[in-house]
């Protein structure tokens, strides 16, 4: 049990929860990591701005009153420019590195094609990174040193999760690039994602749709985000553990090219606690059904 606020390994990711897991609902936030280390500003050719451009910028701080509802909060503080945890942990390009790539790295995905694997070739604009290739060992002990401790802590919150409440629910919180007034008028205000229904309860979805709609936002369901390997990978319905993704459209509470808040941001934060509210008394009314079933 663990005791007021707690903080995890601080300098990679954390956990904020008070008083223990009160709940069954655990909140993520692995793409708003803004600690850019000297090492890797050394190596790459794009300065800190531009490197940003992959960041789901303040995501944290949009969720961070879930603590005080009670509920856990977990946070990556790396930038996904530098690893990225919401693939699989061997996702390479072997353009990137020299070296013998392993064998068991997936080099082919279409994520690693369009350089955005675990260790990323360009930002989300397309800009490329690095110069000059680098040794693939280097790669490699970015996810030992950092992916693989990030999802063992994640793996290991969630299993006392379960352990407390019978189940757990994975909220994977992220967000979308600010688009051109046409583009923003065919593409929805929030997605939400659950691999096609695999990776949650649909009451889950269903829940998150009915309250954002209310406030106003356009939502859509797994198009174009379905959810990453994150959502995949820990969303085991049948095993008492719920994975949803939900992703937010920056134009909404932020100036994409500033990096700077908007005056929206009060206001979308307050309609996600909102959401967060009616998610909790949805797996509350559910823990019996739940935690019966994953026993």
């Amino acid at each position: 049990m663990l005791d007021d606020e707690t903080l995890f390994s601080e300098t990679l990711f954390s956990l904020s929860v008070r008083g223990g897991f009160k709940t069954p609902l655990l909140f993520n936030s692995p793409h708003s990591g803004r600690r850019y280390h000297d090492a890797f500003l050394g190596q790459a050719v794009l300065d800190p701005s531009r490197l940003r451009r992959s960041e789901d910028m303040a995501v944290d701080e949009l969720f961070a009153p879930v603590v005080d509802k009670g509920h856990a909060l977990f946070k990556a503080h790396f930038p996904r420019a530098y690893v990225d945890v919401n693939r699989e942990p061997y996702e390479l390009d072997p353009r990137m590195f020299d070296g013998d790539m392993p064998a068991y790295a997936n080099t082919k995905s279409l994520r690693v094609a369009a350089g955005l694997g675990t260790i990323a070739r360009v930002v989300a604009d397309g800009e490329e990174i690095y110069a000059k290739k680098w040794p693939v060992s280097e790669a490699l002990a970015r996810i030992e040193t950092i992916y693989h401790p990030y999802h063992e802590a994640l793996s290991s919150h969630l299993l006392s999760i379960k352990q407390s409440s019978g189940f757990a629910v994975l909220v994977d919180c992220h967000s979308m690039p600010t688009l051109s007034a046409y583009q923003q008028e065919r593409r929805a205000d929030m997605v939400i994602g659950d691999r096609f229904g695999k990776s949650c309860d649909p009451l889950l979805c269903d829940v998150i749709e009915e309250h954002l709609t209310g406030c106003g936002y356009k939502v859509r369901r797994n198009k174009p985000f379905a959810g990453g390997f994150i959502t995949e990978h820990y969303g085991r319905p049948l095993q008492g553990l719920h994975a949803v993704q939900i992703e937010i459209s920056r134009a909404l509470y932020m100036d994409e090219h500033h990096y700077t808040l908007t005056s929206g941001f009060a206001d979308l934060q307050k309609d996600l606690m909102g959401m967060v509210d009616q998610l909790g008394e949805a797996v509350t009314l559910l823990r019996p059904v739940w935690g019966l079933a994953a026993e």
